[in-house]
C-alpha cells in the first residue's frame, strides 16, 4: 500500500506541473487552434503517458489547465484500459511495449463503418471515419471495423502513419479546439493478423464495459473543467474585479452574494468529483469480475456511471456560464479566454444526448430496466 500511495502521489505531482505549464499559455494556444503536436510531445516526454494507475486524478488535473489536452491524455488511458477486456492478453501487451506511445482511437458509433477484408496474414481496412480525437498526432491507433465477409466488429490495432492513412485536418469547431477531432481514411491499410484484439460481440457483457469507460473519461473531464474555471475565476475575482457601489464592501471578494455564489458552485463540483470516483470504483469492479460480471452488476456499474455524467454535465456547463456573474463585465475580455472553459464544456457535453443518460437511470429506478448495450451505454 505505502508503494501505491507514494506512486500516485508522485503520478499528481508530475500531472501538476504539466498542467502548470498548459495554463501558462492556454488562451493562445485556443486561439492559435494549431494541431496539438508539441502538447502531446510534452504528456510524452514528461512520462505522464504511463500514469495509467492515477488516470482519473491526471485527467482532472490536466483538463482543469487544458480541457483538449485532458481529453487527449483520459482517452489514452481509456484505449489501453479497455484493451484489457479482449481475451488476449499478448495483444494487450504489445500496446506497452514503448510507454511513450500516445494512442488513440477510431470506433466512433454513428459513423459508416470501416471495411476488413480478410487477407492470408490479417485484413486490409478502408474506409472513412467523420470524428477520431487525437488519431492525426497519435503513434498508435485502437480501430474498430466490420468485416466484409461475415459483418462480425473487429477491433485491432495499427500504427497511425501506416501507409493509407490520411487526416483531412478538418476539426475547427466552437470548443475542444485542440483535440485533433477531424477525420481520418483509410485506403487499403495493410493490419497484422497478431495486432487483432479480438472479435467484439453486440452481447458480450464483459467488452460492454468499453462504452462504459468512454462515458466516465468524459465525465471526469467535465469535472476537470469546471474545477479549473473556477479556479482562474476565484484568481481573477481576488485580484482585478471591483466590487458593486450597492454592495458596501470594498472587494468583490467581501460580497455575501459573489461568496454565496462560489460557495454554491464549489459544493456542485465536489459533489460531481465524488460522483465520478463512485462511478470509477464501480467500473473498476465490474471490470475485475472478469468472466463472473453479471447482468445486474453490469446494469449497477452502468447506471452510477450515467448518474455521474448527468449531474457533471449540469456542473459543468453551469460553472463555466454563471463564473462571469462573480467577475464582471471586464473579464469577458478576449486577452484572458475564460470563454474557453464555457465552450469546451458545451462542445463536449453534445457528445450524445445525456437526457437518454437520465432516462437510463430513471428506468433502472422505477422498473429496474437495464441499460442496453450500445456504444454509449
Amino acid at each position: 500500500m505505502p508503494s501505491t500511495v507514494s506512486a500516485m502521489t508522485d503520478w499528481i505531482g508530475l500531472a501538476e506541473e504539466v498542467a502548470a505549464r498548459l495554463k501558462a499559455d492556454a488562451a493562445e494556444r485556443d486561439r492559435a487552434n494549431r494541431p496539438p503536436t508539441a502538447e502531446v510531445d510534452l504528456l510524452r516526454s514528461s512520462g505522464l503517458l504511463a500514469a495509467e494507475e492515477a488516470a482519473d486524478a491526471v485527467t482532472r488535473i490536466i483538463s482543469a489547465a487544458d480541457a483538449s489536452i485532458g481529453h487527449l491524455i483520459g482517452y489514452h488511458y481509456l484505449h489501453l484500459w479497455r484493451a484489457e477486456l479482449f481475451d488476449n492478453p499478448s495483444a494487450a501487451a504489445r500496446m506497452r511495449a514503448d510507454r511513450d506511445w500516445f494512442w488513440s482511437g477510431v470506433s466512433n458509433p454513428l459513423d459508416a463503418a470501416l471495411e476488413l477484408t480478410p487477407t492470408s496474414d490479417g485484413f486490409i481496412v478502408n474506409g472513412r471515419k467523420t470524428f477520431a480525437t487525437g488519431a492525426s498526432v497519435a503513434d498508435r491507433l485502437v480501430v474498430s471495423a466490420t468485416r466484409v465477409d461475415t459483418d462480425e466488429k473487429i477491433t485491432f490495432t495499427v500504427d497511425a502513419k501506416a501507409d493509407g492513412i490520411s487526416y483531412p485536418s478538418d476539426w475547427d469547431n466552437t470548443g475542444q479546439r485542440l483535440t485533433a477531432s477531424g477525420g481520418i481514411v483509410f485506403e487499403n491499410v495493410a493490419v497484422d493478423a497478431q495486432d487483432v484484439l479480438g472479435a467484439q460481440p453486440a452481447d458480450s457483457i464483459r467488452l460492454s464495459l468499453a462504452a462504459l469507460g468512454f462515458q466516465l473519461a468524459l465525465t471526469q473531464i467535465y469535472v476537470g473543467i469546471a474545477a479549473g474555471a473556477l479556479a482562474e475565476a476565484a484568481e481573477y475575482t481576488r485580484g482585478q474585479a471591483r466590487p458593486w457601489l450597492l454592495s458596501g464592501v470594498e472587494a468583490a471578494s467581501a460580497d455575501p452574494y459573489i461568496l454565496a455564489g462560489y460557495g454554491e458552485l464549489v459544493a456542485s463540483l465536489e459533489a460531481a468529483g465524488t460522483l465520478a470516483d463512485r462511478a470509477s470504483e464501480s467500473l473498476r469492479q465490474s471490470a475485475a469480475a472478469g468472466s463472473d460480471l453479471t447482468a445486474e452488476q453490469r446494469a449497477s456499474t452502468a447506471v452510477t456511471v450515467s448518474s455521474a455524467k448527468v449531474f457533471a454535465t449540469r456542473v459543468v456547463n453551469e460553472t463555466t456560464s454563471k463564473i462571469f456573474e462573480f467577475m464582471g463585465a471586464r473579464a469577458t475580455a478576449t486577452k484572458f479566454g475564460y470563454d474557453r472553459f464555457w465552450r469546451n464544456a458545451r462542445t463536449l457535453t453534445l457528445h450524445d444526448p445525456v437526457v437518454y443518460k437520465a432516462r437510463e437511470v430513471g428506468a433502472y429506478f422505477l422498473t429496474g430496466e437495464h441499460p442496453p448495450f450500445t456504444g454509449y451505454s
